[in-house]
């Protein structure tokens, strides 16, 4: 299998991105482009093709480029996010799918890519701050080969900022930031909000945030080979390795 991730080059704007779940700290621009560059060093080096995607250096969160899209099979569903501010990151993401089905989440209901997390034909997608009833009904009828669960988030900014799922189909997350662990078949839960996000590279590779040492050495433990990047800056504006970047699997 042959995996291209598309990727945004941080902006200029990067430290006005939004906040919601946490308080704002100040972010350090440079030191961000140095951290985005390792992660996509991360990336190229699991034999990936990493395709830059067009900037938006007005769009402060364009960066998490996870965010405007919803990629299954060769459906693309442009998302819709519940932060209006948001939605001008769009274009740039759509242009670089080319060959793709291209749908549409529209108005009134809104959904953004990081509350979307699928394992196999079961595609969860977390009802909260960024996401509602509406474009969750859409993105299903979107995917009709797809089984959608609606899942709730109240206690993060997205799904994937609360869990995320290992190689073998099980959920993990941090207890106190996840609504329900009910929802998911397998639930292993990890000892750090940061450990609570993988990639995964192939080969029982795991991309994941140098702020979780103890999650690290968890699946470690369970004969996975974690790969760790500083992401620092971008977990301060909510963000996670899961939403810098897209992955199209083919």
């Amino acid at each position: 299998m042959s995996i291209t991730a598309l990727v945004r080059r941080p902006g200029p704007r990067l430290a006005e991105g939004l906040v919601s779940h946490v308080e704002r700290q100040a972010v350090d621009l440079e030191l961000a482009r140095r951290q985005w560059q390792s992660y996509v060093d991360a990336l190229t080096d699991a034999g990936w093709l990493v395709v830059e995607v067009a900037a938006a250096d007005d769009c402060p969160d364009a960066v998490f480029v996870e965010d405007p899209v919803v990629v299954y099979g060769k459906t693309a569903v442009i998302a819709r996010s519940g932060a209006p501010v948001r939605r001008a990151e769009t274009a740039g993401v759509e242009a670089a799918l080319s060959g793709y089905d291209i749908r549409r989440i529209e108005a009134p209901g809104t959904l953004d890519g990081g509350d979307v997390l699928k394992i196999g034909t079961t595609v969860y997608v977390g009802r909260g701050g960024r996401t509602d009833d509406d474009g969750i009904r859409q993105l299903a009828a979107h995917l009709p080969d797809a089984t959608v669960v609606p899942v709730p988030v109240t206690k993060v900014l997205h799904l994937k900022s609360a869990v995320t799922a290992l190689p073998d189909g099980t959920v993990i997350g941090y207890p106190p930031l996840v609504d329900d662990p009910a929802a998911f078949d397998r639930f292993l839960a990890v000892p750090e909000e940061g450990g609570a996000h993988v990639v995964l590279l192939g080969d029982n590779r795991v991309l994941m945030a140098a702020s979780a040492p103890a999650t690290a050495a968890l699946l470690a433990g369970r004969g996975l080979a974690p790969v760790v990047v500083d992401i620092s800056e971008f977990e301060k504006l909510e963000g996670c390795v899961t939403c810098l970047s897209v992955r199209l699997r083919q």
